[in-house]
């Protein structure tokens, strides 16, 4: 695996953005190319300067106070007044990852060269991101246009030396930390404070990490429905490939395909073909139709945040010719499908809630209540599926999409913004309850299928499956402690030892469009 990461641009990967961000890549630097163009934009910013031409963000005041002119002696402090007027953020601190990304991002949209960044800022950027030098950057300020202002100023304070960074696990002053390095804080200059904080990658960083655990938890969803239809004993035959080829959603064909190969050889399904029951309930029979839909919007996500990752989103742009002020710092593609991207993984816990109903219900499931013997002296699997219930509540909650929000601020100048942030959070949020809410799907179904197998084996992967989560958690025959079950089957999600068994059994489960 590659430890080092040239960044253009140009050319950043979503997966080596998360090998950045989860520190499987620990070194970052700038292409050659990259550093020829980033130094003819800063030409350029010269060029202007030496003419005495007005240029928002270069000499003239921000947002509302755009017509404010600014004297040349005093560019240097309208930058750095930019940045410390900015660092409002409030609550809690981004967690490192994200933080790593942020960095990672910002210093990858400089270097296509339209910013009019000196290269040594780019380079500062990536001092602090190849040292695990990390600014506290609070959650909660950004609007998403001007893109994340408050966030990025929290950031970039730091590259001037100011402020706190974590660094080596400790709380410390920034600039202490730069000393012991023989690092000195930065000096902005013209144009550089807004170059820094206007644009999209704190909304775009949270994306990432919204992608890569949405990944992960489709595939489980897959093996947890699948699991959970041989406890029930229900039928393949809903997912015959010529019923989905005459409805050809490819996030459907897909799903179909995946739940037939994890459920392929399972004996528990072939010695129940002639019994009495003629369909399943929807949450069963229906799972292509959910979890295609979920893949389809993955997807569609995937290649958003993709092309974002590559983008110039701060303002004004340096182009050949002249400076223009434009509008790429708005947020709305990003806030637009993770607000998406929140609602599909909202349905993926809600139809897993109620697959777990169908498992814990006597009635439903023909196995003993709530899946324990001596019910009534054991309650079982009864409270797990409450709080299952519980995290879908909460997630229905925040499933409002961010994105129709709009609150007009800076004077009505900045009168349509895209709550971008916003919008990544509460995905994230999702997505973390989502991952509990999966683990208890597992726990469920894997105890179901258990009283099934003393007559016949499920499939060779499922097998696989309940085999590794058996060494962690055992089967449940009388009441005990649970929470600690629920969180071990989580590590194994989180840590992608499910899906590794998976995916040396069925190859890897790649969707593309």
């Amino acid at each position: 695996m590659k430890k080092t990461l040239i960044i253009d641009g140009n050319s950043l990967t979503i997966e080596d953005a998360y090998k950045v961000m989860s520190g499987k890549i620990t070194k970052v630097s700038i292409s050659d190319e990259a550093i020829i163009k980033i130094n003819i934009s800063r030409s350029r910013v010269e060029k202007v300067l030496d003419s005495g031409e007005a240029i928002y963000g270069i000499n003239t005041g921000f947002g509302s106070l755009a017509n404010k002119r600014i004297e040349n002696e005093d560019l240097d402090t309208l930058q750095a007044n930019l940045i410390r007027s900015h660092c409002v953020g409030v609550g809690d601190f981004f967690e490192d990852d994200i933080v790593r990304a942020i960095l990672l991002l910002r210093a990858n949209a400089l270097c296509k060269g339209f910013s009019g960044i000196r290269l040594e800022m780019i380079e500062q950027i990536l001092f602090f991101l190849n040292n695990n030098i990390l600014p506290l950057i609070p959650k909660t300020g950004s609007l998403g246009a001007c893109g994340d202002l408050a966030p990025l100023a929290h950031m970039s304070i730091c590259l001037m030396g100011e402020q706190k960074v974590k660094y080596k696990g400790e709380i410390r002053q920034t600039s202490e930390v730069l000393k012991s390095l023989n690092q000195k804080p930065s000096v902005l200059k013209a144009k550089e404070g807004l170059a820094l904080i206007n644009g999209t990658p704190v909304m775009t960083a949270i994306g990432v990490k919204c992608l890569h655990k949405a990944n992960q938890l489709l595939k489980i969803a897959e093996l947890a429905a699948a699991i959970s239809l041989d406890a029930l004993k229900g039928t393949i035959k809903p997912f015959t490939a010529q019923l989905h080829a005459i409805r050809p959603h490819k996030g459907q064909v897909f799903s179909a395909s995946n739940l037939i190969k994890i459920l392929k050889g399972s004996k528990i399904l072939e010695n129940h073909v002639d019994c009495e029951k003629v369909q399943d309930a929807y949450s069963l029979r229906c799972a292509p139709q959910v979890h295609g839909a979920c893949w389809d919007t993955y997807f569609r996500v995937y290649e958003t945040i993709e092309i974002e990752l590559n983008s110039v989103t701060d303002n004004p742009i340096v182009l050949e010719d002249e400076i223009i002020s434009g509008g790429n710092f708005h947020g709305e593609p990003i806030s637009m499908v993770l607000s998406f991207l929140l609602i599909a993984m909202c349905e993926l816990g809600s139809i897993s809630e109620r697959r777990q109903n169908r498992l814990v219900n006597h009635n439903l499931s023909n196995l003993p209540p709530f899946l324990v013997g001596n019910s009534g002296l054991n309650s079982g699997l009864m409270i797990a599926h409450y709080t299952s219930a519980a995290c879908v509540s909460e997630n229905k909650t925040i499933s409002f999409p961010a994105v129709v929000d709009s609150i007009p601020t800076s004077a009505d100048q900045e009168d349509h913004v895209s709550m971008g942030v916003t919008a990544a959070k509460n995905c994230l949020e999702v997505l973390n309850r989502l991952e509990s809410i999966l683990s208890i799907e597992l726990l469920i179904s894997l105890q179901g299928l258990e009283f099934n197998l003393k007559e016949n084996r499920s499939s060779t992967v499922i097998m696989k499956i309940f085999d590794r989560v058996r060494k962690d958690v055992s089967f449940i025959e009388n009441d005990r402690y649970l929470r600690d079950d629920i969180e071990a089957i989580r590590v194994l999600i989180e840590n992608n030892e499910l899906i590794d068994i998976l995916e040396i059994e069925l190859g890897e489960i790649i969707f593309e469009d």
